[in-house]
């Protein structure tokens, strides 16, 4: 008999062909959940693995799953708490600014078949790093996978009242962030202006970084603009962020001149969003995204983590 994956229950035969369906249905949405939870791709990827894992053992088993959309979402959720409490100390302690891992967001991503990609951008997901872990589950579940709060309450283990409470409390948190803070303190906004809008200023900012127009550049960024540069203390990085749109051409037309032999740069879909790749000798080297406000440039983010970027590693290669 061939079992599908719906609301109504999960036959308890053909479990690895049922493994299978659930697996194909919902791994993008398991995936979801978990980088917007962590801000980690590899983490992320390791929350989609485990939870299959785990859901593997209960069918073989024999448990009846009766709602394996919300039965994922919950062990999922649970496994990202999982995680953030493990690394809660290794994030007091870390170099400089923190900025999640990016993630390249072509049609094949995992998310490609989500909508709410404005839910990936950097700023977006530093906001939701502000929340609490039991917040920042509720936030995603309901904002952006546009789950019933009775579901999420059966996910997060709390009643639908209080769930609803918890989702106002996230949702005013975010609303009255500014992009202007401490990256890991309050960074960026929700609303962001259309894709096409960033990735048309992205092109023409680094067509006056490559032509060397300096005035063009400042034209293009806030005065206020501020500058993340997340090294992690692994590589050379500014463990402060960079205020002023000055200082922050400054900073970046220095680390263009100290780029070693083999580099060049692509412009590729980052977290929703057109950014900047660099490569040394094909291997990732750092990745730029852009948060504008209006048709201006607010905030750089720039990972140059190399532990952030290992998912990214043979990407370079033609």
């Amino acid at each position: 008999m061939k079992v599908a994956p719906n609301e109504e229950g999960l036959a308890q035969s053909g479990a690895a062909g049922a493994l299978q369906e659930l697996y194909d249905a919902y791994k993008p949405l398991v995936f979801s959940l978990a980088y917007r939870m962590l801000g980690s791709v590899m983490d992320a990827e390791d929350v989609v693995q485990e939870t299959f894992l785990y859901i593997n053992q209960q069918l073989q088993a024999g448990t009846d799953i009766r709602t394996p959309k919300a039965y994922l979402c919950k062990i999922a959720t649970n496994k990202c708490i999982d995680k953030l409490r493990a690394s809660s100390a290794k994030r007091e302690t870390y170099v400089g600014p923190w900025l999640p891992e990016p993630l390249l967001t072509e049609a094949s991503t995992p998310d490609g078949a989500l909508s709410h990609k404005e839910s990936l951008g950097t700023a977006y997901l530093l906001l939701l790093q502000q929340l609490s872990w039991v917040e920042r589950a509720v936030f995603v579940l309901r904002e952006v996978l546009q789950y019933e709060y009775d579901e999420i309450a059966d996910i997060v283990g709390k009643s639908p009242a209080n769930t609803r409470q918890i989702f106002h409390r996230a949702k005013k948190a975010i609303s009255g962030q500014d992009a202007g803070g401490e990256a890991g303190e309050g960074t960026g906004r929700q609303a962001s202006p259309p894709s096409s809008t960033t990735a048309q200023v992205v092109e023409q900012f680094v067509q006056a970084l490559v032509s060397g127009n300096v005035q063009r550049l400042l034209s293009m960024m806030k005065q206020d603009a501020v500058l993340y540069s997340d090294g992690g203390g692994k590589v050379q990085a500014a463990v402060r962020p960079i205020l002023g749109a000055e200082r922050i051409i400054a900073f970046i037309t220095g680390v263009l001149a100290k780029v070693p032999e083999g580099y060049r740069f692509s412009l590729e879909m980052v977290n929703g969003q057109l950014g900047i790749t660099g490569y040394i000798h094909e291997e990732p080297y750092h990745v730029t995204t852009f948060h504008l406000k209006g048709e201006q440039i607010e905030a750089v983010y720039l990972v140059a983590n190399p532990n952030k970027l290992r998912h990214l590693a043979g990407r370079g290669q033609t």
